[in-house]
């Protein structure tokens, strides 16, 4: 499906690390219903740009459970495994023009600034150099988020000049995700707050690239008992695909909405077709949402 000009077009993009979890339904949902309730399209794109950390399987499987709670994209799914080529007339353009560098350093080289490049320190050259944008000194970013207001970011102090392609051969997310969501006309980033700090980055690439800068929402993340993100927590189980309701409504409070909007409702059409039509952007939290107490709604609706 081509962009079309004016028309809202979100997305959720998922990386095949493993089944969908709540935090990632979460996140899903919750694009889902922003890309609803202004009448637009909603895509899905599979972050599989890291091959050691993929899941054999795990691209289909969470496909499979998005259709099984009926969040079903509108188009084609977009695998940034297959767009190599335009990651790398995006790198030319910006080697080119002197944004842009190879970089010999390791993570030792770096050690005494924090891992953060401010200048190519390394010992030796090596065949197989990272290539990373120039973030010259004083850069700030920032960008206005639906949800949190002003954010700003001191980029050379903060972060440096940052990878576009690792020295290992894979092509950086920053670079991608800039690249992609231009292509695919992506008018607004709806996703979780563990990715807020790196939007400052993709604003100023997006700049250097002279590509048009979506509105962005953070969304809440969902954590365990002891405050960790979900994804990277014993308690981060999968969604079960045989009983989608529970955790829709699970994921609609945890998202700030009223409970009370799906009560009865037993299938996952139902489900959606209520909550988009109830849902309240001005109700999504701010703070972060706990296992916990999303575990206890599941159970509540007899999960």
């Amino acid at each position: 499906m081509p962009p079309q000009p004016d028309r809202y077009r979100g997305r959720f993009a998922p990386s095949p690390t493993g089944p969908l979890h709540f935090g990632s339904l979460l996140a899903a949902f919750g694009s889902w219903l922003m890309a609803r309730r202004a009448g637009g399209d909603w895509l899905v794109r599979i972050d599989d740009l890291d091959p050691p950390r993929e899941v054999p399987g795990a691209a289909e499987a969470q496909l499979r459970s998005l259709h099984a709670f009926g969040l079903v994209p509108d188009g084609e799914v977009l695998h940034q495994s297959a767009r190599g080529e335009a990651y790398g007339e995006a790198m030319g353009k910006l080697l080119a023009s002197g944004d842009a560098f190879t970089c010999h350093c390791s993570r030792a080289d770096l050690a005494a600034t924090g891992g953060v490049h401010r200048a190519c320190v390394a010992a030796a050259r090596r065949p197989d150099p990272a290539v990373r944008l120039r973030v010259p000194f004083g850069t700030v970013a920032g960008f206005q988020d639906a949800l949190r207001g002003q954010v700003v970011q001191r980029l050379d102090d903060e972060v440096g000049d940052f990878v576009l392609r690792r020295a290992d051969g894979p092509w950086a997310y920053q670079l991608a995700v800039v690249v992609d969501d231009a292509a695919q006309g992506i008018t607004e980033v709806v996703r979780g707050a563990d990715l807020l700090d790196s939007t400052p980055r993709q604003v100023f690439l997006q700049q250097r690239l002279g590509l048009p800068t979506p509105g962005y929402a953070h969304l809440p993340l969902v954590l365990d008992p002891q405050g960790a993100k979900l994804s990277k927590s014993s308690v981060a189980l999968p969604v079960d695909d045989a009983e989608p309701v529970p955790a829709l409504r699970a994921a609609w409070v945890a998202l700030g909405q009223e409970p009370g909007a799906l009560d009865g409702l037993r299938s996952p059409q139902a489900v959606l077709a209520a909550a988009a039509c109830t849902f309240d952007p001005g109700r999504l939290a701010a703070a972060p949402a706990t296992f916990a107490a999303a575990h206890n709604t599941q159970v509540a609706d007899g999960a």
